[in-house]
């Protein structure tokens, strides 16, 4: 498997384990439809979340979070729309990013909470 791939497996792993420390109920990782896709889907209280995780090596190249772009965010809340109607939930949704820092056996790890807003 391409060192990227691994990379990004692990971090979404550490922050499954760090929301659910959090009091998070994973919903599902890795969900698919057709062209969507949410690293996380969680639930707590009232709210589901959709967190996006961005796992790094170093932040040499900027913040994890930074490489959210936009189209990105429009296509998490395009995806986190089609769950919704699939599941035919009503429930608020709200947009998290997760970002891991690996630096060996250690990491860092940073939940940036209500970090955009859905615009279609």
């Amino acid at each position: 498997m391409a060192e990227h791939i691994d990379t990004g497996k692990k971090g979404e792993n550490i922050a499954v384990v760090f929301l659910e420390q959090k009091g998070y109920q994973i919903i599902e990782k890795n969900w698919t439809n057709k062209k969507f896709e949410l690293d996380i889907v969680a639930q707590k209280g009232n709210i589901l979340y959709v967190i996006e995780v961005k796992t790094r090596h170093s932040n040499y190249l900027g913040e994890p979070q930074e490489w959210v772009s936009k189209v990105k965010q429009q296509h998490l809340v395009k995806g986190a729309n089609a769950y919704v109607l699939l599941h035919n939930l009503d429930i608020e949704v709200q947009f998290d990013i997760v970002t891991v820092i690996l630096q060996g056996e250690k990491h860092l790890v940073y939940h940036i909470e209500d970090a955009f807003y859905a615009r279609l």
